[in-house]
């Protein structure tokens, strides 16, 4: 929901109603992640994408659907044997879409939610999607420090261990930048989905799943050394979403001219820079698990002290460029500032992955191809050259294709 943010924020502080459909579950070859929303306002107007095409008109009719009726629903699209051109995914995966209606004033969760994720400020969204009819839609939004809304309009007296565990469950998931579902017994105790779905029939309701979606800023990427090959790497950061800063110790190759599309450009050593901002934790904001740290300066004066700070930090990745000789060496000076075996391994060095690249764009593609793959698993390989799934990280998250299409 997040990249549609802004125009939600619009629709809401006009007060016009609209139906947002988001991305729940996913498995097998499905084309976007949880969190994927399309949004349909009461004059028909839509923004976003669940599927990159696939069953963006289905999506859209139930949104009109839901505006008018004003019942959330939870529905899944998939590949099916029988019809085999029914609405689905024809790539064979799967798509859990869960259909929520807004009316702009009439859910304090919901319209707290949608304020913190327009302004930029962290906060999880949690909403009901499965599990007794009185609570589906129910919405919670959950800060660091204070969460809005309640799960039930009788007030917390009836749910009022559930509407604890949830809110305990998102701020850990907040905390990560993590979105997922949780499954609660109605007292509020852990229960696996698995569990849910091997109760007999009329039990279920027993159980209700959350979808928590945590917001969070834009993932960080420091780029280290203002070089020509740091500008094309800026241009694919940013292509991928994160906040890119360029540091270098040189004002003369350092300045906004040679990165016009950075966040920011400073002027430090790469080191003291570092230092700072994990001195400062208002600065600090956003170096975590998913930052990425490429070092490009490929001088031992700079790169030394910085990567004896970055490789000890749990960070996404830290890769720098050198030749093959540069990082041998590399690796016995940092060898003797007391890096670890296990510290220096986690250097990506040479950075990026071997496409022959010679160009500073062509170099830029390779080092984000390899940042991709570290942060989802990916083989390296050509898709033509294997014969399993496409999309690793789901395979490691343990989702499993499904057939079939249902309504919930």
């Amino acid at each position: 929901m997040q990249d549609i943010a802004e125009q939600l924020q619009a629709w809401h502080a006009a007060g016009r109603s609209f139906a947002v459909a988001t991305v729940v579950g996913v498995s097998g070859s499905a084309p976007r992640d949880p969190g994927a929303a399309l949004a349909v306002d009461a004059d028909g107007e839509a923004v976003g994408s669940v599927s990159g095409g696939c069953v963006e008109g289905a999506v859209y009719e139930l949104c009109r659907e839901a505006i008018e009726s004003g019942q959330p629903v939870l529905e899944r699209f998939g590949y099916s044997d029988e019809d085999a051109f029914a609405v689905g995914l024809t790539c064979g995966g799967i798509l859990d879409v869960f259909v929520q209606p807004i009316v702009p004033g009439a859910d304090a969760g919901l319209d707290a939610g949608i304020t913190y994720i327009a302004s930029g400020t962290p906060v999880a969204l949690v909403r009901v999607i499965e599990g007794p009819t009185a609570l589906l839609g129910a919405t919670v939004a959950v800060t660091a420090d204070t969460h809005h809304g309640a799960l039930s309009p009788a007030g917390p007296s009836t749910t009022g261990a559930l509407e604890r565990s949830a809110v305990a469950e998102a701020r850990a998931l907040l905390d990560a930048g993590k979105t997922a579902k949780v499954t609660l017994a109605l007292d509020g105790r852990p229960c696996t989905p698995m569990v849910s779905a091997g109760m007999p029939a009329g039990t279920a309701a027993s159980t209700v799943t959350f979808f928590v979606e945590s917001y969070v800023p834009k993932p960080r990427m420091l780029v280290f050394g203002a070089i020509d090959f740091a500008a094309a790497v800026v241009r694919i950061g940013k292509f991928l979403g994160y906040r890119v800063t360029v540091c270098d110790a040189r004002p003369v190759f350092a300045t906004r001219r040679r990165f016009p599309e950075a966040d920011e450009v400073v002027v430090d050593w790469p080191h003291r820079y570092l230092d700072a901002q994990l001195a400062a934790p208002e600065r600090n904001a956003g170096i975590d698990g998913r930052t990425v740290l490429c070092v490009l300066t490929h001088d031992a004066k700079f790169d030394i002290p910085l990567l004896e700070r970055a490789l000890r930090l749990p960070v996404g990745f830290v890769g720098a460029m050198g030749s093959r000789k540069t990082h041998l060496d590399r690796n016995a000076k940092l060898r003797e500032v007391g890096l670890t075996e296990a510290e220096i391994a986690r250097l990506r060095s040479p950075i990026g992955l071997d496409l022959g690249a010679r160009t500073p764009e062509e170099t830029a593609v390779a080092v984000a191809a390899e940042i991709v793959a570290s942060r989802r698993g990916g083989g390296c390989l050509p898709l033509s050259a294997g014969a399993g799934p496409i999309h690793h990280d789901l395979e490691r998250a343990g989702g499993k294709p499904a057939k079939g299409r249902r309504v919930a």
